[in-house]
């Protein structure tokens, strides 16, 4: 079974009620501090908390990271960043202390019980293509009694999100997206671009490339040389098992493709989802996984590929600041379609003619790497569409727009009450 669906998730938030209710008592007690930042990220110490907690420290800001795990812990140490477990006394005081938390997927990437009353800044991962939030049914569906506790669940959505005083869009297009699916108002969603892709834009194209090749060298534990790199990755489908999954036939031909062309798959299937894209045997030096157990975010390194093959996941928009080659796979686009919905026509993003099998997908895939021309043309059209700063600089904007809402300069003090 995958390891999490939204039903599973929002019957876990009902049984959480009380909870939070608790939380709500203790935060309305607990005076909130003038200057303390607290930052979380459900996948570690990455994405684009991580570059506003940059900016935030060299502006002078108290911070603290609430790390999951021993492991985020250890992240933390190496990086030199404050650190508290989360789920411990200490995260829980340091959420209530925060007047500003940072997080990226959801309050649970803090203390979650500990966030009313603060300048809640929602940094998302990704530029969606399929619907989230309020536009997805999905988010509020309910295992059990659907009719009586989904819209229970959509209402406690909807004043979660309200909450939400910064939420910043990559554009003017994803502007509205994103108020439609967080129900917010647009002086809450300025249009400063994204955070977690700055690190897209900074420096130069060779200097980025040879980045991100070194780092996959390190990761993978393989010299690349001069060998192509494509990556697979396709996006979560709510809990139910990935129907793109390759038999032993499709393995066959993809690794045929891959040694024609002397090229390198990397797979990265979503860590919610379920599917098992275990290669053959003997084609661990044409196929490789790189899960989130290996690398928490993967942008970084999208300058370090020669091609991306996905379906519905927003590192096609990231891919277009590249500008990386982008193959569009969705075998189940009306199904998914209809359960999940997209924004905007599909065929707007993908072209009129996604693959839908794998063959469909390795001819694409051969003829992006025989002549990206085409491909790389369409990935700039769609880096226009969505992205309206380029810069490097969208954590620094970020930045300004929080530090207008709380209005005070930063103190530079060490001391923590």
């Amino acid at each position: 079974m995958a390891s999490f669906s939204f039903g599973a998730g929002n019957a876990r938030k009902l049984r959480r009620i009380p909870l939070y209710l608790a939380g709500r008592l203790l935060t309305a007690i607990v005076p909130r501090s003038r200057d303390e930042w607290v930052f979380g990220c459900a996948v570690g110490l990455a994405d684009g908390a991580l570059a506003l907690h940059t900016v935030a420290t060299a502006h002078g800001e108290r911070t603290t990271w609430l790390v999951a795990d021993a492991e985020q812990q250890q992240d933390a140490d190496r990086l030199g960043i404050r650190s508290v477990r989360r789920d411990s006394l200490a995260g829980f005081w340091r959420t209530a202390r925060a007047r500003v938390i940072v997080v990226t997927h959801g309050f649970g990437d803090v203390q979650r019980y500990a966030t009313t009353g603060a300048v809640i800044v929602q940094l998302w991962h990704g530029i969606p293509l399929k619907r989230i939030g309020l536009d997805s049914a999905e988010t509020t569906r309910s295992p059990v009694l659907p009719s009586v506790l989904s819209p229970v669940l959509r209402v406690l959505y909807r004043r979660t999100t309200r909450r939400i005083a910064v939420l910043p869009a990559a554009s003017h297009l994803v502007r509205g997206r994103l108020e439609s699916a967080f129900g917010l108002t647009d002086d809450r969603v300025p249009v400063t671009g994204e955070p977690r892709v700055d690190v897209l834009s900074t420096g130069t194209a060779d200097s980025r490339r040879t980045a991100a090749r070194e780092r996959l060298t390190e990761v993978l534990g393989m010299p690349l040389g001069d060998r192509r790199v494509v990556l697979y990755a396709p996006t979560w489908r709510d809990g139910a098992p990935d129907p793109a999954v390759p038999d032993a036939g499709e393995w066959g031909r993809i690794t045929r493709v891959l040694d024609d062309a002397g090229a390198l798959l990397l797979v990265r299937s979503h860590p919610l989802g379920e599917g098992d894209y275990r290669p053959p045997r003997g084609a661990a030096d044409r196929v490789a996984a790189l899960g989130s157990d290996l690398v928490a975010d993967v942008t970084p390194l999208l300058p370090g590929l020669d091609a991306l093959v996905t379906d519905y996941s927003s590192l096609a928009f990231d891919a277009a600041l590249v500008p990386l080659p982008v193959v569009f796979f969705a075998p189940d686009l009306e199904a998914y379609t209809a359960r999940r919905g997209l924004y905007g026509r599909y065929s707007d993003v993908a072209g009129d003619r996604p693959a839908r099998s794998w063959d469909d997908a390795l001819a694409q895939i051969r003829a992006v790497l025989a002549d990206p021309r085409a491909t790389l043309a369409a990935s700039r059209e769609r880096s226009a569409r969505v992205h309206a700063h380029r810069d490097g600089r969208n954590a620094e904007r970020v930045y300004r727009v929080v530090r207008a809402r709380i209005g005070a300069t930063p103190t530079r003090k060490d001391d923590r009450p």
